[in-house]
């Protein structure tokens, strides 16, 4: 809630801010007299509407919970950056309140657990100032408690702008049904997945948002209250329920479930559905994309259910899908010929046999013949001009990822080596090993390959014909 000053004929304009995680910011629009400097702005202060309060002793609560945050600024040019810190900000819990609700502070900083008055600068930011001010949960204060604190911005001339937040104690904290992995899937199948959502909090869920991100999958509908950001080329579905109230341990399902269509070449793909609280925000990390025009199928709509059993994340998460096909790569013989010493140049060969595309799931370990030796191996660009080499070197062996290659399609490591006598070397595919990083889960399965014979494939020198 915004206050501003009280005047017989007003020269300002009162504006609000609204949205996901909506502030109020009050916007005092000066006449300006001649000669003023056209540059200047009027000044501004914005605090959250609604801010949940951690309660006493209570060391869970929401992922990734946004700290509470606030700014100001007199609207003033300054060469300086923020200002002289001479401008004033004080916070007040309003009467009736402190048993809900009392001050922490921080900083250059003083007063009591009701009443802090801070000095700041010209253009103050609470998570960069000198000094901060936030509303936290009394002691004996129980959940539902709530009550206003105001805040109270003042410049050099004495020239005041005010917010108001209410503090509530307690969290609503959204939980998703999240399957770490669903597989059996037929390539081309479309998946039929349903949005469970939970409150495990101390207070309601007041309004919904919930977003899910697509890898490999398509939307078959799309629904009239979720926005498709072209940016993300339908991938993404951001979804508002306004009206939507979950109660402390209250489990809804989102209905129409979702269909999710799978690629006929693809042997993996995964999705992930976000939730937040929408008068909470979607968290200190979190953001969704703007825009996007709405779905032209069904609204989905929130059913409440009874609790149901599986592993819930805080905030949602991901569900990887593994579709029931195969991956055939294969490796070429490579034949080269002449005496020890000469230079020859020549690809190394992967190809994907198909039917499907297992990612970048594999690598090509290359040994040399014994007495080769490396003139010109392929590289790398990680910076403007900056090289390394593209497959790792240990002794006499030489490890390259490959890319994900669709079905038919190859991919050429190129190398340029000084011959040895006759001999030979191996050219071997092998997984990337399923430890750690994105192969941490017991879901993968590498490519299935179901001929493993041709995986390996021989380099040989030859005499000079």
């Amino acid at each position: 809630m915004v206050d501003g000053p009280a005047l017989a004929v007003s020269p300002y304009v009162v504006r609000w801010a609204t949205g996901v995680g909506a502030t109020a910011a009050l916007l005092l629009s000066a006449l300006t007299a001649c000669g003023s400097g056209a540059t200047d702005k009027a000044p501004s202060i914005t605090a959250p509407e609604v801010f949940y309060l951690r309660p006493v002793g209570d060391r869970s609560g929401p992922k990734d919970k946004a700290p509470f945050g606030m700014s100001a600024d007199d609207g003033k040019v300054h060469t300086g950056g923020t200002g002289a810190v001479d401008h004033t900000l004080t916070a007040d819990v309003l009467p009736g309140a402190k048993a809900a609700v009392v001050l922490h502070r921080s900083g250059n900083c003083t007063g009591s657990s009701t009443h802090v008055t801070c000095q700041v600068g010209a253009k103050y930011d609470s998570a960069s100032g000198a000094g901060s001010v936030s509303p936290v949960a009394a002691e004996g204060s129980k959940p539902g408690d709530a009550g206003t604190v105001r805040f109270t911005y003042a410049d050099r001339n004495g020239k005041k702008v005010t917010a108001r937040t209410r503090a509530v104690v307690g969290e609503p904290v959204v939980e998703v049904l999240t399957a770490e992995a669903v597989g059996g899937v037929r390539p081309g199948a479309a998946l039929s997945e349903p949005v469970v959502v939970r409150n495990t909090g101390e207070v309601p869920v007041s309004g919904l948002g919930l977003q899910v991100g697509l890898e490999q999958l398509e939307f078959e509908k799309r629904y009239a209250n979720c926005r498709y950001p072209g940016i993300h080329r339908g991938h993404t579905a951001v979804c508002e329920f306004p009206d939507l109230r979950i109660a402390p341990g209250a489990t809804v399902t989102l209905r129409p479930a979702l269909r999710l269509r799978t690629d006929e070449t693809e042997m993996y793909a995964s999705f992930n559905s976000e939730a937040w609280a929408l008068d909470m925000g979607q968290g200190q990390y979190g953001s969704h994309p703007a825009g996007g025009d709405h779905g032209d199928g069904p609204a989905l709509r929130a059913e409440t259910v009874t609790a149901k059993k599986g592993p819930y994340a805080k905030g949602g998460g991901w569900t990887h899908v593994v579709l029931d096909t195969h991956a055939d790569y294969s490796v070429s013989d490579v034949d080269l010929h002449g005496a020890p010493g000469t230079r020859r140049t020549f690809k190394l060969t992967v190809r994907n046999n198909g039917p499907a595309d297992a990612g970048a799931t594999e690598q090509l370990v290359f040994s040399p013949a014994p007495g080769m030796t490396m003139v010109k191996q392929p590289m790398s660009e990680i910076d403007e001009d900056v090289h390394e080499p593209f497959c790792k070197h240990r002794g006499a062996t030489y490890t390259c990822d490959l890319d994900a290659l669709k079905p038919g399609r190859t991919q050429d490591f190129t190398f340029t080596m000084l011959l040895g006598e006759p001999g030979a070397g191996t050219l071997t595919l092998r997984d990337k090993a399923p430890a750690g990083g994105w192969y941490a889960g017991g879901w993968y399965v590498g490519d299935r390959d179901p001929d493993p014979a041709n995986d390996e494939a021989v380099i040989t020198v030859h005499p000079e014909r």
